[in-house]
């Protein structure tokens, strides 16, 4: 057992707030997680109109996707770190605020290079949401409670979903540059809420702080940020988590284009389809939080096996059917196993590792999952382009990199419960 592994214990417990404070800063981190999500599905709609108009390829709108993500894993582990050594909230009001001006600019870009490094930009800011928010998280709640809230917040993957395929799609069909201009409308909302309801100003050091000092006795010296990145389970959750990504962003960002064009759809059409499928994936991951907390607690390695190997399987099926509604139905069925599975990975840490430097570890593990992203869109559209403009390749390889996730999996060293 390693030292970061041992200590979780001995961190400073989170200050006590009434009921209502606490919902709200679940509220203020959950709108904010909804317009991240809905930024990252909407581009897969706006990639259409966008690449039709400016006559890209799937190479290059691969590229601008993928980019994104470029930006997104560069700045994970300093933003993690920034908010163990600051604290969340100035990383979540500096991370929406980037954004929204990068969401305006991107919608009155026009060239290939341009969309690239707006794009790339935006990427940077994002990088400072999960880990500051999972560090707001460990500030704010004890650890029993922490796999439901974090998994409650990561609900809104679904949530961001339905908003993308419903009023982001129908945006985009209208004007995909005033959906931009409406997205980073959002997320100045976003930012106002995380200023009033998270938790971080003077008051709030201070009482820490007086906390710090009366467990200093009892505790060890906090983990340094080496020690952190030489974690075994930490490296392990990072590879585990890329994996994964590559079949969640290859999903998410190539989804509306491969429906569109099996089924000869139009993007509002493929847009309800997806935001169907958003609802029950809502459902899916605040279902896995309780799935997490009572029925596979302690248990979470087979969870997350099991459900990546299922989604695997699944993932298959869904590429060789033909059949619109055998198609959809497959399709809930792969995002709601596939949730299972990220939400075991991401809530894990917060069970097994030092909640004194659950942004660090978040910050590092989730870097595997944004480079997924990065990889996804620019793999797939390759496979696609290279096969004439057959997805069938490319879901295959979705589905042999999900199972090999699963068997990462099986490494991870589980502390032995006291």
């Amino acid at each position: 057992m390693t030292k970061t592994e041992n200590t979780s214990d001995v961190a400073p417990s989170a200050p006590q707030r009434s009921g209502l404070m606490s919902a709200m800063l679940i509220a203020a981190l959950m709108v904010g997680y909804s317009v991240v999500y809905m930024d990252k599905s909407m581009i897969s709609t706006a990639i259409i109109p966008i690449s039709s108009q400016f006559h890209l390829d799937t190479s290059q709108t691969g590229l601008i996707m993928s980019l994104f993500f470029l930006g997104y894993s560069i700045m994970q582990i300093p933003c993690g770190w920034l908010a163990d050594k600051f604290g969340a909230k100035r990383v979540l009001m500096a991370s929406m605020l980037v954004i929204a001006v990068f969401s305006y600019l991107f919608g009155a870009m026009s060239g290939l290079l341009l969309f690239i490094v707006v794009r790339f930009c935006a990427g940077l800011g994002h990088g400072g949401y999960p880990p500051s928010c999972s560090k707001a998280i460990a500030e704010g709640f004890p650890q029993q409670k922490r796999t439901f809230v974090q998994s409650l917040i990561l609900s809104t993957s679904g949530i961001g979903g339905i908003l993308a395929f419903t009023l982001g799609a129908q945006l985009v069909s209208a004007n995909w540059r005033i959906a931009y201009a409406v997205l980073g409308s959002l997320y100045l909302v976003a930012f106002i809420m995380i200023w009033i309801f998270v938790p971080g100003g003077k008051s709030e050091k201070k009482e820490l702080a007086e906390l710090d000092q009366k467990q200093a006795a009892a505790a060890e010296p906090k983990p340094g940020f080496l020690e952190v990145i030489k974690n075994p389970n930490v490296l392990i959750l990072f590879a585990a988590m890329l994996m994964l990504n590559i079949v969640l962003y290859g999903n998410m960002s190539w989804l509306p284009s491969y429906i569109t064009k099996t089924f000869h759809l139009s993007v509002g059409q493929a847009g309800y389809i997806l935001a169907f499928n958003a609802i029950f994936q809502t459902v899916a991951t605040i279902f896995s939080g309780t799935l997490l907390s009572k029925f596979f607690l302690h248990k979470e390695k087979q969870a997350i096996v099991g459900s990546s190997i299922v989604t695997g399987l699944l993932i298959i099926c869904f590429v060789l059917s033909k059949n619109l509604v055998v198609s959809v139905i497959l399709l809930i069925l792969i995002s709601m196993c596939s949730m299972l599975a990220f939400t075991g990975i991401f809530t894990w840490p917060h069970k097994i590792m030092d909640a004194r430097t659950i942004g660090s570890s978040i910050g590092i593990i989730n870097t595997g999952g944004t480079l997924g992203g990065f990889l996804a869109p620019m793999i797939i559209g390759e496979l696609v382009k290279v096969a004439g403009g057959s997805f069938t390749p490319a879901f295959f390889f979705l589905a042999i990199v999900v199972i090999i996730a699963a068997f990462v999996v099986l490494f991870v060293k589980v502390p032995k419960t006291k």
